[in-house]
């Protein structure tokens, strides 16, 4: 008897996933699908039946992976982390429900993908975020998300713990965003004091970094 095949339309609304994660899926083999001669895309109703029943490790447990980068120069880093991140989750038997991701500072709040990471979350069907670092899911204020995702009966799982020595070029960017805020909160107009304060932590930053390449 034949399989019935699924469009990704469908396959995605009864996975209750995003479109682009569907296609994602269908690219890294975590989904097996069918080419027609046409080019479509059709999906076996038993995978869905396989991927809504969970596997068979962590009890089905449901995970979102978010990754991040801060620039569009960094896309090969983006995919490097959500690779990983895969892997990872394959590893313990993680059902993935969602890939998210952004290309923003870790100081914007209202990122795209962060955005949808809330919904899934507050929706409660979200078991466990998995992130690379803690500073990809924010720069501020992780203990306090940590709390939030608690309350709906999500935890976050930080593969790698700390960032590398690398990242430090974009938290010093991060750094000097912060401070062009404060500096137009404090001197609203005065572009020249703005300038004056922004440099002037420019300067800090490069004496600091001269001083521990000496030592």
């Amino acid at each position: 008897m034949n399989e019935r095949l699924l469009p990704p339309r469908e396959v995605y609304k009864r996975l209750g996933v995003h479109y682009m994660t569907v296609k994602r899926w269908i690219y890294s083999g975590r989904i097996r699908a069918v080419r027609t001669p046409t080019g479509r895309w059709l999906i076996p109703e038993s995978e869905v039946v396989r991927i809504l029943g969970g596997g068979t490790g962590a009890k089905g447990t449901r995970a979102v992976i978010y990754a991040r980068v801060s620039s569009s120069d960094q896309r090969d880093d983006l995919e490097g982390q959500i690779q990983n991140l895969m892997q990872y989750c394959a590893a313990k038997g993680y059902s993935i429900i969602d890939t998210l991701s952004d290309v923003a500072s870790g100081l914007k709040t209202d990122r795209r993908g962060l955005m949808r990471l809330f919904d899934r979350v507050t929706n409660m069907g979200v078991d466990v975020v998995v992130v690379a670092y803690r500073d990809r899911l924010t720069r501020f204020g992780f203990e306090y998300l940590e709390r939030l995702f608690s309350s709906f009966g999500t935890r976050i799982e930080v593969v790698f713990g700390e960032e590398p020595k690398d990242s430090r070029e974009e938290l010093v960017d991060d750094m000097m965003e912060l401070v062009a805020l404060f500096a137009g909160r404090l001197y609203g107009m005065k572009t020249h004091r703005r300038k004056e304060l922004v440099e002037g932590f420019k300067g800090l930053v490069e004496e600091v970094e001269r001083g521990g390449e000496g030592g």
